[in-house]
């Protein structure tokens, strides 16, 4: 698509409104609205904006920005009105005024890390699995929708309908769904997009977690991408599956290898192992996100891979004859509250890494790591992910493969955003300090 065909579809469909999103550091989507009257020149040289916005938590004096709107990416919105004009969105790349690439947009960095396996001949396919809760609000608290379980099937109700709808919204926008269900956690939910080159599926992520939680409000609920909303209970998280294609070629298939994995694929999988502690604040960047990855709740903790033990941090899919296109890994850390441009980022870098220095690739793991006692585990040479933020942001403070992945800048600010976050969670006082100890002390 390009800006021909953009200003075609807005008079065809009659559009007034067109949203402009980007995404700030933290992953928010951002978004401002201009007229049809100003797209054709918003499409030649973008639209100016206080660029200040972009910076998450640490925000810094006013700063001007230009965001450029991708053609590529038009699409209506199906949930808004058609009343006095249909409303489409765009996603934009953030520039400085004199059109250099502003080096904390997160689609910038993603860009530069596909360039990277670009000119090392990949192109790097992602499908990634966002889980996520329904709830009703009674009293500002949080109510369950339903009891059930993994891929139970329900009578009729609102998070039937609800998945269903959500769907359909989706690919209206042109997004492709494999499938959805219903996943392990009560109300809690999964809907699965067909894999797609990562750029793609970057805004696809964000377009998929605006449109479950507009869906949800309109039946007056509410849907939220926590890691872990509820105690007790399993969180969510974003299995990401990816690949590397040389053209139309599986880079990771070997057909002679007796898990049909290819060096190339080796490589990636021990880049990812190596350096899986470092990317981690990136991929679970909330201080929530550490409440998910702790041992019995079926997220992992130990930096492992095997072909079918869900217990790793790693899995490869079981290869099936005739599907050599299909053949990828899983990573299964991420959860769905990350920045999904920074995340692909990090995940290619630390795989591309493992390519370009020759990793060896560990033995696979097949047993329980869950089971095995510590000493097994070291043995093994079997490490663990952070168990908190603060943990994960001294990882990724000192790691040169994020510092480059993300860029200097990108890296500092990241970082300062994650210890202001880390010091407003430390100063404060829970319902649990005060039920524990407040009767005792």
């Amino acid at each position: 698509m390009d800006k021909d065909y953009v200003l075609e579809q807005a008079k065809a469909n009659d559009v007034k409104f067109i949203k402009l999103w980007f995404t700030d550091i933290l992953g928010y989507l951002k978004s401002f609205a201009i007229t049809s009257e100003e797209l054709e020149l918003s499409l030649d040289e973008g639209q100016g904006f206080d660029g200040s916005s972009i910076q998450g938590f640490a925000r810094i004096d006013e700063s001007d920005m230009v965001a450029i709107p991708d053609p590529a990416t038009f699409q209506l919105l199906p949930w808004r009105p058609r009343e006095g004009g249909a409303v489409a969105r765009m996603f934009c790349d953030i520039v400085l005024p004199d059109g250099t690439p502003y080096e904390c947009d997160p689609r910038y960095v993603l860009k530069r890390n596909l360039q990277r396996a670009k000119e090392m001949g990949y192109t790097f396919y992602v499908g990634p699995e966002l889980e996520y809760f329904y709830f009703r609000m009674n009293d500002g608290k949080p109510e369950i929708l339903d009891r059930a379980g993994y891929f139970d099937l329900t009578p009729r109700d609102e998070a039937v309908d609800l998945r269903r709808e959500t769907v359909l919204t989706l690919e209206q926008m042109g997004i492709g769904v494999e499938y959805s269900h219903h996943e392990v956690a009560p109300s809690q939910h999964e809907i699965d997009l067909r894999y797609t080159d990562a750029l793609m599926m970057a805004d696809a992520a964000m377009t998929y977690r605006l449109v479950v939680k507009e869906v949800a409000l309109q039946q007056g609920l509410y849907a939220t991408f926590m890691p872990k909303p509820l105690f007790g209970e399993n969180g969510s998280g974003m299995h990401t599956h990816q690949s590397l294609f040389e053209g139309e070629r599986n880079a990771f298939f070997d057909l002679d290898d007796p898990f049909y994995l290819s060096a190339v694929a080796k490589g990636y999988i021990a880049g990812l192992l190596r350096h899986a502690s470092e990317i981690t604040l990136v991929t679970n960047q909330w201080v929530n996100s550490y409440k998910r990855l702790v041992p019995g709740y079926e997220a992992p903790v130990y930096m492992s891979w095997a072909l079918r033990n869900r217990s790793d941090l790693i899995r490869v899919p079981t290869y099936k004859p005739g599907r050599e296109k299909a053949m990828r890994i899983e990573y299964r850390s991420p959860d769905p509250a990350c920045n999904p441009y920074l995340a692909f980022a990090v995940m290619l870098a630390a795989g591309l890494e493992g390519i370009e220095k020759g990793y060896e690739c560990p033995t696979p793991v097949e047993q329980n790591c869950y089971e095995m006692s510590q000493e097994e585990r070291d043995a093994r040479g079997i490490g663990s992910l952070p168990d908190s933020l603060y943990s994960a942001i001294e990882e990724a403070e000192d790691s040169d493969l994020v510092k480059t992945a993300l860029g200097a800048e990108m890296h500092g600010k990241l970082i300062e955003n994650k210890k202001i976050e880390w010091e407003n969670y430390r100063a404060q006082v829970t319902d649990w300090e005060i039920s524990t100890y407040l009767p005792v002390l």
